[in-house]
């Protein structure tokens, strides 16, 4: 019996010990571009569109990195990319086409072309992409089966869509206005179709859900011009707090007229927002806007902004050379490190 006893406590013994080791066992790394940042570059009409990587450390950036793994370029211009777990969504516009790439090596995996008219933003629910899109005879969103990567359905929307960000079996959609103004929130339910509209102050881009499950939208404003393209007036922008189950706005804050803000971004308690070269840090709770800039970026074309671990990052872009992402630390408003960026760099996202 005690033969058996101390066979019994060795075994169990060594089952403890595999397991641990199998849990700290490291994992392989998924790519070369894990663990990093992913910044798109739009392109001009002399440089093509590229995607630059930049290590979390900050120390290494690795320019055109699609180029370098697939040996070929992306047709213009680059408008966005979307993630799922495992693969990366780079909407090409005015090439009507969604290029899907492995996001941590970025080897192609393949090519969306086909019922796409001037794609603009992406969001994925559930193996399926849905994608705003400008139309050539009105807009619409595309529902995509990423499996297969063909087109399933498009759902009928108010003209000039831009981004796209989906909750609780919802997609909602702002509408910039494309070539012109728009001033509206489409809600798509994602099972019915159905769509219903929200009306907001004009050219509404940036949107989020914040930590109190409502919707937060910047609206622009827009600027008016008399038929020689005089500017005869301007309209309000706002930052608007939208109920999610009413479809209602709860509550609105107005910037001055004249005053357009632009690249709004949160942490999850405070809100960051750009006019002209300075950015601007308020709560999510406030609720009036802030009397003097958090920072003043100097950037020549302030193009793309992000906050990450306790990091805001700055897109100062160029049209004609290489851009630059600038770092501030969230706590000091201090620059910590700028890194080169790619030609007309607009969006961030953290890999």
């Amino acid at each position: 019996m005690k033969i058996s006893k101390f066979l019994l406590s060795i075994f169990v013994l060594s089952i403890l010990f595999v397991s641990c080791d199998d849990d700290d066992e490291p994992q392989l790394p998924k790519g070369d571009y894990e663990n990093g940042i992913i910044i798109s570059g739009e392109g001009t009409g002399a440089s093509s569109p590229s995607i630059t990587y930049v290590s979390d450390d900050f120390a290494t950036v690795e320019h055109q990195i699609y180029n370098k793994v697939n040996s070929k370029e992306f047709g213009t211009y680059l408008q966005s990319v979307a993630f799922d777990n495992e693969r990366a969504f780079i909407v090409t516009d005015n090439q009507n086409t969604i290029t899907v790439v492995d996001r941590y090596t970025f080897e192609e995996l393949g090519t969306i072309t086909t019922d796409l008219a001037t794609p603009r933003y992406m969001t994925v629910v559930d193996e399926k992409g849905y994608v705003t899109n400008w139309g050539t005879t009105g807009a619409y969103v595309a529902e995509i089966d990423l499996t297969s990567y063909t087109v399933l359905s498009k759902t009928t929307i108010s003209f000039g869509p831009e981004r796209i960000i989906a909750d609780g079996g919802k997609l909602y959609v702002s509408h910039k206005g494309g070539y012109g103004t728009n001033n509206v929130i489409s809600v798509i339910d994602i099972a019915s179709k159905v769509v219903t509209e929200i009306t907001v102050q004009d050219n509404p881009d940036e949107l989020f859900i914040d930590n109190s499950g409502d919707l937060v939208v910047l609206s622009e404003g827009a600027v008016q011009y008399d038929a020689s393209w005089s500017v005869i007036g301007n309209t309000i922008g706002a930052i608007s707090k939208i109920n999610t189950t009413t479809n209602t706005v709860d509550s609105e804050i107005t910037f001055e007229e004249g005053v357009h803000p632009s690249l709004l971004a949160s942490n999850g308690s405070d809100l960051y927002y750009a006019i002209g070269s300075k950015v601007f840090k308020m709560s999510s709770s406030d609720t009036a806007l802030p009397t003097a800039e958090f920072i003043d970026t100097s950037a020549g074309y302030l193009y793309g902004m992000a906050v990450n671990n306790n990091n805001l990052f700055i897109l100062d872009a160029s049209f004609t050379a290489q851009s630059t992402m600038d770092i501030y630390s969230i706590s000091s408003g201090a620059k910590t490190t700028s890194v080169a960026a790619p030609v007309a760099a607009s969006k961030i996202y953290f890999n």
